[in-house]
């Protein structure tokens, strides 16, 4: 049985144009899973890239603390959170706790868009979503349907 691993997705108010052009580049990445997102953030990736999103309550008034409670009861592999480091946030605490949460539950955080890539083209993220043979073949299908590719120069492979 092959099984759709959750993904968690939040994005502050100063990143949320970043996270729908990260979505859109990456809709068929995204939408292998199925998707958790703060209100705001949910309706942006369905109404704007036409993905799939169960819908929280809005940060400030309890999403992020939601989702938080999701990745403590093993419900969420993987955080995407968009943050702006450089505005101030009246639901700091939940977002705090949410970071502590992951931490606590070895659940992997991206908080910029060059960690995110880096989750959705990890073989790793895909594990448990049918036989082990298929991960690293989920893992080279994440490259081959548009996932950001490496900035920079790449070494050759071997």
């Amino acid at each position: 049985m092959t099984l759709r691993p959750s993904l968690a997705v939040i994005a502050h108010d100063g990143k949320k144009t970043d996270l729908v052009a990260y979505a859109t580049y990456n809709r068929a990445v995204l939408a292998q899973f199925d998707l958790f997102a703060t209100a705001t953030t949910g309706r942006l990736l369905h109404e704007k890239v036409g993905l799939k999103v169960t819908t929280m309550l809005s940060g400030p008034l309890g999403g992020d603390a939601q989702i938080a409670a999701m990745v403590a009861e093993g419900r969420i592999r993987a955080v995407l959170f968009f943050v702006d480091p450089l505005s101030a946030h009246p639901h700091d605490p939940d977002i705090r706790t949410l970071l502590r949460v992951c931490n606590v539950h070895n659940i992997p955080i991206a908080t910029t868009l060059a960690a995110a890539d880096l989750f959705l083209t990890s073989p790793l993220l895909y594990v448990g979503m049918g036989e082990d043979a298929d991960v690293l073949e989920a893992g080279t299908a994440v490259l081959e349907v548009g996932a950001a590719q490496p900035r920079g120069p790449v070494a050759p492979t071997p």
